[in-house]
């Protein structure tokens, strides 16, 4: 199976993935820490695929969606952004909107939380 085609299986099959470096339980960069926690923090369900455990991941990611950089958050088979676009999200309460929208579980409290403590 080709590195495209892993990705597009792993993003169908799963409502919420974070190609990140590192684990959801041990991320290896600042950037994918932020996010996974987060997500973590905000109870969300999400599959965590390690980049830096498959070179052909790594950069077959970045061809898939377009887009540079790790870590890449898709929702519902959709792909949302990468760190700096996720943060924007959370703190404006869009990520919040986007997961009612798709209807994908998270803890309203503690999305708030983060708000008011980056208010």
């Amino acid at each position: 199976m080709s590195a495209q085609d892993q990705i597009r299986e792993t993003i169908e099959k799963n409502d919420v993935v974070l190609y990140m470096k590192g684990t959801k339980t041990m991320p290896q960069c600042g950037f994918s820490s932020r996010v996974a926690g987060v997500l973590n923090f905000m109870g969300v369900e999400f599959a965590d695929v390690n980049v830096l455990a498959d070179e052909g991941v790594r950069q077959g990611i970045k061809e898939f969606s377009d887009w540079p950089t790790i870590p890449q958050l898709y929702v519902k088979g959709e792909f949302v952004g990468g760190c700096d676009i996720i943060t924007e999200m959370t703190l404006s309460g869009e990520l919040d909107q986007l997961f009612e929208a798709k209807g994908v579980t998270y803890d309203k409290d503690a999305a708030e939380k983060i708000r008011e403590a980056n208010a």
